[in-house]
């Protein structure tokens, strides 16, 4: 088999054994929460045998190793269960699938990541590549300091700086990006016009400092002294000779962020209450909605494993020693 697939296939088996790790502690974490959902519908003044009727129909009597291998198995069908939201204390059950709930919240954070992802990543690079070329220029110690002062910052904060100017000094975009399934492309986009930026300047950010920290150190290798020597540009150097070594650390460093667009959304998304899986999952922290809570974080576990994982095998494809062995 060759050295290349070989390699492939472990990372893969690796990545399945870190989410079935990850699950568990998930799933632990969740159990461990002070607390108990039952007593917190039913109120105080709730009997025991009520509380312990609740919890039996719920399934929360069985034993911990039963309800996570239940969970487990039905999570890897796509089933996460039903939410505990809709159930009262009078016994009215109006709960719904947690994947009907999570599956629109998903797809809203997907596609804010997705609108930040196209505009920073190509911005990133760019600045990256720029000051790489023209290093400790004037402009490369001004993205230098921009650059550290947005990583300096908390999101939260850029976030409220942002809505303070283009929202209520100059109300240009809203400060709530309220959407839903009925609002058109158009208006979408308008309306998360200041998450996505939020987002945009924090990735950028390191992104950038990234792609240039790469292409610095391979500057200093053999190889591309002997491309100066042969009489090659400055920008010759860096596009054809550096750039193509450099793909691995600057996948890397854009699956982590792409990672964090998912992950780490989860700030922005609550300022701007946009209805994304990140205020779902503060909303059901909040209402103790276990099989939701449960849910969301899988989801951010696995997004963050799988985009690490493909940045692993890019760096292992574009590796010349793997892909001509001797």
């Amino acid at each position: 088999m060759h050295p290349v697939l070989t390699t492939v296939l472990k990372r893969v088996g690796l990545g399945v054994v870190t989410l079935i790790m990850v699950s568990a502690i998930i799933f632990s974490s969740v159990s461990l929460l002070p607390g108990d959902f039952g007593e917190s519908v039913l109120g105080q003044a709730a009997t025991e045998e009520t509380v312990a009727a609740f919890r039996r129909e719920l399934g929360l009597d069985e034993p911990a190793i039963k309800r996570y291998f239940n969970w487990l198995g039905a999570a890897v069908k796509g089933d996460f269960g039903t939410s505990f939201s809709g159930r009262s204390a009078s016994g009215v059950d109006r709960s719904r699938s947690v994947a009907s709930l999570v599956g629109p919240r998903l797809y809203n954070t997907l596609f804010l990541a997705g609108i930040t992802a196209l505009v920073a990543v190509p911005l990133a690079l760019i600045l990256g590549l720029t000051a790489a070329l023209y290093r400790n220029s004037f402009y490369d110690r001004s993205v230098n300091a921009v650059t550290l002062t947005t990583i300096a910052t908390p999101e939260f904060f850029v976030a409220y700086i942002l809505i303070l100017l283009l929202s209520s000094l100059w109300p240009i975009f809203p400060s709530l990006a309220n959407i839903d399934a009925s609002t058109p492309l158009g208006e979408r986009l308008y309306r998360i016009t200041l998450p996505a930026l939020t987002l945009t300047l924090v990735i950028v950010a390191h992104m950038m400092r990234m792609t240039r920290a790469a292409i610095i150190n391979l500057l200093a290798s053999p190889y591309i002294e002997m491309a100066r020597l042969k009489g090659a540009s400055r920008s010759e150097i860096i596009l054809k000779h550096a750039l193509p070594n450099a793909w691995a650390p600057i996948a890397t460093v854009i699956a982590f962020n792409l990672a964090f667009l998912v992950v780490g959304v989860v700030v922005v998304e609550v300022v701007f209450v946009y209805p994304g899986i990140g205020q779902l999952m503060v909303d059901a922290v909040t209402t103790r909605d276990i099989p939701v809570v449960q849910a969301c974080a899988l989801i951010f576990a696995a997004t963050y494993i799988i985009l690490n994982l493909i940045a692993d095998i890019i760096g292992i494809v574009s590796n010349p020693r793997l892909l001509h062995p001797r």
